[in-house]
């Protein structure tokens, strides 16, 4: 098998059985609400943080594949993680998606770099990345 397959496996993986879709029942969390009007793609996500931690996250909306599992993997990989390191990750995806060797700890997410090759995906692959910034910074400024 070669590497393009596999990374294509792990892209529908996560595209056909999202992992952290949902919204939360109850309890405070942070809202981002964004789309992609080029190819209308939509992402809600919700953050619950806690003490700087990314304690969960959660995501609905539609779109493509690219634009969902991206989604998928991202709320997968915040999970426990610091505010800091949850945007060392978003700054490592965005070099990702410039053509940059980034390697990830939550390897999946490692299946996007073959995006960058196809310059109208990378909105997708980056939608929930910029929610994820946005949900950061919402969140820093209501803790002050």
């Amino acid at each position: 098998m070669q590497l393009d397959d596999l990374y294509r496996r792990v892209i529908m993986d996560h595209y056909k059985t999202p992992r952290n879709r949902g919204k939360f029942e109850s309890g405070e969390a942070v809202t981002i609400d964004l789309n992609n009007p080029t190819c209308g793609d939509k992402i809600s996500l919700q953050m619950q943080v806690e003490d700087g931690i990314v304690k969960m996250a959660k995501f609905t909306g539609e779109g493509c594949s690219i634009s969902l599992s991206s989604a998928s993997m991202m709320t997968d990989a915040v999970k426990g993680k610091t505010i800091e390191e949850a945007l060392k990750m978003a700054d490592g995806f965005s070099g990702l998606m410039k053509g940059e060797p980034v390697e990830f700890e939550y390897e999946d997410i490692e299946a996007l770099s073959g995006v960058n090759k196809f310059p109208a995906r990378i909105k997708c692959a980056t939608l929930a990345w910029n929610a994820l910034r946005k949900g950061i910074e919402h969140s820093q400024k209501t803790d002050n």
